[in-house]
């Protein structure tokens, strides 16, 4: 199991989370950032430093956001693979489909 950064962090990308994280499995996308599933250690840290309340371990994320945020996460990384932190390779020109179909601009935290 693995935490997820969910919907209220859409547009939004305030990166509290990836300066806490002791592993580096955070990740930016255009929109959005993703945490690795592989990656995670669960240990919790990013959780409490989020300001949009947008990380859930994946089995708690709220059900109003709708949609799979586990798989959402876990989709950014396709063709990615497991790079080994998010800080090595930067930030991507792309995000997860749930995210990217998503019209821009549009606030739900």
């Amino acid at each position: 199991m693995a935490y997820v950064i969910g919907l209220p962090c859409v547009d939004v990308k305030d990166r509290s989370c990836i300066d806490e994280c002791p592993v580096d499995c955070i990740y930016e996308g255009r929109r959005a950032l993703y945490i690795h599933p592989d990656e995670c250690v669960d240990c919790g840290a990013c959780e409490p430093v989020c300001p949009v309340d947008a990380i859930y371990f994946e089995d708690d994320v709220p059900a109003e956001w709708g949609g799979d945020h586990a798989a959402s996460n876990a989709a950014f990384f396709t063709g990615l693979g497991s790079p080994g932190g998010g800080s090595a390779i930067g930030p991507q020109d792309h995000d997860s489909p749930l995210v990217g179909g998503l019209p821009e601009g549009v606030s739900v935290a």
